[in-house]
C-alpha cells in the first residue's frame, strides 16, 4: 500500500524549483508495477454493448467495435470518459485515434459502409499497437518493411565498424 500513497511532483526550470504538490491519482510512469496497477485499477472498465471488446495493456486501452455495432461507438466513448472522471483520471484525447478495418480481399466486391467519422478522434489508415504497425486492411506490410529497414541500417553500421577495425 505504501507504493500508492505519498507521491509528489515538482518542476525544476532554470535553476528554480516549484513547490511540491501531492499526486492523488494516476499511474506512475516508468515504474515496474505501473502496468499491472493499471490493469487492476481498470478492471471495472468494460464495454457497454454486447459484442464489443476491450483490451488493456500497461496504460493503453483498445475498444474493438464490430461493424454491426457501429451505432454503439458514442456510448462506448462516453462510458470511458465517465469511468476516467469517476476514477480521477484524465483521458488523453490527443492519443485517442480510430481505425476502421475493412476487408483486405480485393477480389470480393463488397459494398463497405463506413461509419460516420468520429468528431473527437483522428481516423487513421494504420495504427501502432504494442509496437506493431497494423493497417486498416489488417496488413502488417508497413511494419515488416520498417523492421527490414532498421535491420539494414544496423547491418550497414556493423559493416562500417568492422571495416574500420581491420583498416587500423
Amino acid at each position: 500500500m505504501d507504493f500508492f500513497v505519498g507521491h509528489g511532483h515538482c518542476t525544476r526550470y532554470g535553476g528554480t524549483t516549484s513547490t511540491v504538490l501531492d499526486i492523488s491519482a494516476s499511474i506512475i510512469q516508468g515504474s515496474a508495477i505501473g502496468p499491472a496497477y493499471y490493469v487492476v485499477n481498470a478492471a471495472d472498465l468494460t464495454t457497454v454493448a454486447p459484442g464489443n471488446a476491450m483490451f488493456k495493456y500497461a496504460d493503453d486501452t483498445y475498444i474493438v467495435i464490430p461493424a454491426r455495432n457501429t451505432q454503439s461507438r458514442g456510448n462506448e466513448l462516453d462510458n470511458v470518459s465517465k469511468w476516467a472522471l469517476a476514477n480521477n483520471l484524465r483521458l488523453n484525447k490527443a492519443k485517442c485515434v480510430e481505425i476502421v478495418i475493412t476487408d483486405s480481399d480485393s477480389r470480393r466486391k463488397l459494398q463497405i459502409c463506413q461509419p460516420p467519422q468520429c468528431q473527437t478522434f483522428n481516423v487513421l489508415r494504420q495504427v501502432s499497437i504494442l509496437g506493431v504497425t497494423i493497417s486498416n486492411r489488417l496488413s502488417v506490410s508497413e511494419h515488416v518493411q520498417s523492421v527490414i529497414g532498421k535491420c539494414a541500417q544496423s547491418m550497414h553500421a556493423f559493416k562500417i565498424h568492422r571495416k574500420s577495425r581491420y583498416e587500423q
